[in-house]
């Protein structure tokens, strides 16, 4: 019996590793509950709290001359249901020879509802009359699925677990009545940690087929005689983290007294992650791998590199009457960034894996409006339409089972006193059916079935300036 001479449980590692990385793509929007309110209508244009340090920091003029603070939670509510149509393993592995027939993968169908909880704070002081200094700490970027061991995608995916941390200072300076200008640089942290299963039984194979070894092969179809059986399953880890730095820029310009056009951007982060690859292999395994001294599924270090994307937004908010404020906004996300991603032996530099991406750049369209309803009661909706950037079913994977989403929201300020307000805000998302054609390079495993998706979102915020 012939079987492909690849590292099957490396491949399976990089398998974790090609899509490391919740907004489209896995980015995470949810930066304010006063923005949740309008669908993040307006964004760039309006100054409502200190939340404007990220989406864009000009606005900080609009503030006054109080010092703002803003310290939000969101409570994310992810639903994917997986229905299984046609994965299977690699059909090297079946019937004795190459060109046999596909074989299905047993499993089970899965749901993914881990629930998130994105926390962000900000606050804005004065220099002096015409510039203001800020910081905002959030959370931009961000990952969290957990799949059963024994579901038909296992060995693509079973936890994602990404987590980023922005700090962002950043300065405001009033040109005139029309004008204003902000700037910032960020220092980002990104953790990593993604697990999926190993076929054992391929792994065996595959170490007999490269010693050529009859009676190795032989051993290995007693000890796992079924590819694909998770009963068996070994199991990879890859854990990473780095440091990194951006920058944001934005202008406020107010051409009528009523109508404000705001203008931010947000460079792309580039990040070099280092960590480890470990694995947990199954004790049938393990004494085979020992005794043919085979070193190649060891702990090692890894480093793979990142490009988290550069975004331009543009909004328009115009006051339309003494109650009714509208709301504009297009985002541009150079989701094409994320193109490739190597992974590389942190000790020999060996290139391990170069895996091709693929992503689009996309844009996200919202509108809203904000009802003054008295002097204490501010009532908000929106709606949103955002573009998806994994180009077709075949890049996508059961890390990150994304599609273009309508956005529904609604939201309130209430002033508790002069000095101190709150928001909340709730957002759904509809998610178009999603369908995963996703073959691994390195390991030839399909995934292939439908993804029923949507998501809640809840926020909360308190204000206060002093």
């Amino acid at each position: 019996m012939k079987t492909p001479r690849r590292a099957w449980v490396a491949g399976s590692v990089l398998c974790c590793v090609s899509s490391p990385l919740y907004a489209a793509g896995f980015g995470l929007i949810e930066n304010s509950a006063s923005g949740m309110g309008n669908a993040f209508a307006g964004a760039a244009a309006t100054a409502e709290d200190a939340s404007t340090v990220w989406f864009n920091p000009a606005a900080m003029a609009e503030l006054d001359d109080n010092k703002h603070v803003s310290v939000a939670t969101h409570i994310i509510v992810p639903q994917a249901d997986f229905s299984n149509v046609a994965s299977r393993v690699n059909p090297a592995l079946t019937g004795g020879n190459i060109t046999a027939a596909e074989a299905a993968l047993s499993g089970t169908n899965a749901s993914t509802d881990k629930v998130a909880v994105v926390p962000n704070t900000y606050a804005v002081m004065p220099l002096n009359e015409r510039a203001k200094v800020g910081v905002g700490v959030n959370a931009p970027f961000g990952l969290e699925t957990r799949y059963d061991d024994d579901w038909y995608g296992r060995y693509h995916a079973l936890k994602s677990d990404m987590k980023t941390i922005n700090i962002n200072p950043a300065v405001s300076y009033e040109v005139n009545d029309k004008l204003a200008v902000g700037g910032g640089v960020s220092a980002q942290y990104i953790e990593v940690e993604l697990s999926s299963a190993i076929d054992s039984a391929a792994a065996c194979r595959s170490i007999a087929s490269a010693a050529n070894s009859g009676a190795l092969l032989s051993q290995c179809l007693t000890a796992f005689p079924e590819v694909g059986e998770s009963t068996t399953d070994s199991k990879a880890t890859i854990k990473g983290d780095d440091w990194s730095f951006n920058y944001n820029a934005g202008l406020l310009y107010k051409p009528t007294d009523k109508t404000k056009v705001g203008v931010s951007y947000r460079s792309k982060t580039k990040h070099n992650l280092e960590g480890t690859a470990n694995y947990t292999i199954n004790p049938t395994l393990q004494p085979i791998l020992t005794a043919t001294g085979v070193t190649r599924f060891n702990a090692a270090p890894a480093t793979a590199d990142a490009e988290l994307p550069a975004s331009l937004s543009v909004s328009v908010a115009h006051q339309l009457n003494d109650k009714v404020e509208l709301l504009g906004d297009i985002t541009r996300t150079q989701w094409s960034s994320f193109e490739r991603l190597t992974v590389k032996n942190a000790d020999t530099g060996a290139v391990i894996s170069d895996v091709d991406e693929s992503w689009q750049d996309v844009n996200r369209y919202a509108v809203g409006i904000n009802y003054q309803h008295n002097d204490r009661l501010k009532l908000r909706g929106g709606v949103a339409f955002d573009e998806e950037p994994i180009p077709d079913a075949l890049h996508r994977t059961a890390r990150i089972p994304g599609n273009d989403r309508t956005w529904v929201s609604a939201g309130a300020n209430y002033k508790l006193k002069k000095n101190l307000s709150v928001d909340v805000g709730y957002s759904h998302l509809f998610i178009d059916e999603t369908p995963i054609d996703n073959i691994d390079d390195a390991t030839g495993y399909a995934l292939r079935g439908l993804y029923d998706s949507d998501v809640d979102v809840a926020s909360a915020q308190l204000n206060w300036s002093f």
